[in-house]
């Protein structure tokens, strides 16, 4: 393990280091095997305005990456008996059942409506097939918030929400804050806010503590800060660009801040068949179904066009590999270039967080920055040079 600590230390120098254009204001990276971290990284600097050192304890707006920790809630209430996942949604959660479908816009620019073909279902929305989508992936959804004030999802609160329907529900798949709306099928559930709710049934179990929907004051002042690519390559702090943390609702999608560290329990957990130090958080069939995919084979997973290039780049993990989508993660059907084998899962967060769970081996690993926009050439080619290095060692033990 010694000559990988030094590979990845390397990887981590070389992306923090050099001109702007070629690098990252800073950067966190573990990897995990079952059992523990057998790889801890941190370069660079917290804020370029500051110069404040990365470390370890950082704490990240880890955006997307809370899909997979929303998404195991809503499994721990079908375990349970206490969600059916085919039933409509709008039985739990009423206001989903208000929503109708966007079909364009008329002749003066208003939004035409209608009724959707059928209802909502939770399980639509741990597979991205309900209709939802994000205005920095899609044309109409963009023209919404641009031309009529719709508020983006970050806002965390009901207005972000009641987005129109792209598509009626279940008709393909289209990444969005479905997984946001699966929170709150949850809360209905539960009777309890998303954050009480993950920090017993989820947290605690692992042991993670370094990890909230509001941040402590102790949290604030170790997060790093977002920054912004220019067209140049050059990188602009966005001090201001912060999650909220005081959210009307606790966003299951996109809203948790949290340290890697913390995060690696999250996958140790994915690794181990729902099992964490301090209880099970799922069982082991239950892992087992989250990890498969859902989709139906009408429903595809595509490449996410950046239609908003300040938060997106045109994204696609592994292109001309097949995907699909489980409980919620990605599926790489085929063996990935970096080596990560078919079958793993994995996915990402909007400032270029990337994480992968690998459960035939054994191992995953988790990559933080805080970049925008999405899918940074620098950052998510190094992250790839990452994961690769830690496959490269893999069969470099496997054949001794």
């Amino acid at each position: 393990m010694r000559n990988l600590t030094m590979e990845l230390d390397g990887i981590l120098g070389k992306v923090t280091a050099g001109s702007e254009k070629g690098r990252v204001p800073g950067v966190v990276a573990m990897v995990t095997d079952r059992n523990h971290n057998i790889y801890e990284g941190s370069a660079g600097a917290r804020s370029l305005a500051t110069g404040e050192p990365m470390t370890l304890d950082t704490v990240f707006a880890i955006f997307s990456t809370t899909k997979a920790i929303g998404g195991t809630a809503v499994m721990q209430c079908v375990e349970e008996g206490l969600l059916d996942l085919d039933a409509p949604a709008k039985q739990y959660v009423p206001d989903i059942g208000e929503i109708r479908v966007l079909d364009g816009f008329d002749a003066n620019g208003e939004p035409k409506l209608r009724a959707p073909k059928r209802d909502i279902t939770t399980r639509m929305l741990m597979l991205h097939t309900a209709g939802f989508g994000y205005n920095f992936f899609n044309e109409n959804y963009n023209r919404l918030t641009e031309e009529h004030g719709q508020p983006l999802i970050v806002a965390a609160n009901r207005a972000a929400m009641m987005t129109p329907l792209l598509f009626d529900p279940g008709d393909k798949w289209e990444y969005g804050s479905n997984i946001d709306w699966a929170g709150r099928v949850v809360e209905a559930i539960r009777g309890k806010r998303l954050g009480e709710v993950l920090k017993e049934r989820v947290f605690a179990p692992l042991g993670m503590t370094d990890i909230a929907f509001s941040r402590t004051d102790d949290m604030k002042a170790r997060t790093a800060v977002i920054h912004a690519r220019g067209k140049d390559g050059s990188l602009t702090p966005l001090p201001d660009f912060v999650l909220p943390d005081d959210p009307e609702f606790d966003m299951a999608g996109h809203g948790l801040y949290a340290s890697v560290g913390e995060y690696m329990k999250f996958i140790r957990m994915w690794l181990s068949d729902g099992a964490g130090p301090n209880g099970q958080v799922l069982k082991p069939e239950t892992v087992k179904q989250a990890v498969s995919n859902g989709l139906q084979p009408h429903q595809k997973v595509v490449m996410l066009p950046g239609v908003v290039p300040s938060l997106s780049n045109d994204a696609e993990f592994f292109p001309g590999i097949k995907k699909s989508w489980s409980y919620t993660f990605m599926i790489n059907d085929e063996v990935a270039p970096t080596g990560r084998p078919a079958g793993a899962i994995g996915w990402a967060g909007l400032a270029n967080l990337f994480y992968w769970i690998d459960r035939a081996n054994g191992v995953g690993g988790f990559w933080a920055t805080q970049v925008l926009p999405f899918a940074d050439a620098v950052s998510f080619g190094s992250y790839m040079d990452f994961e690769t290095a830690v496959y490269s060692a893999i069969g470099a033990r496997n054949a001794a």
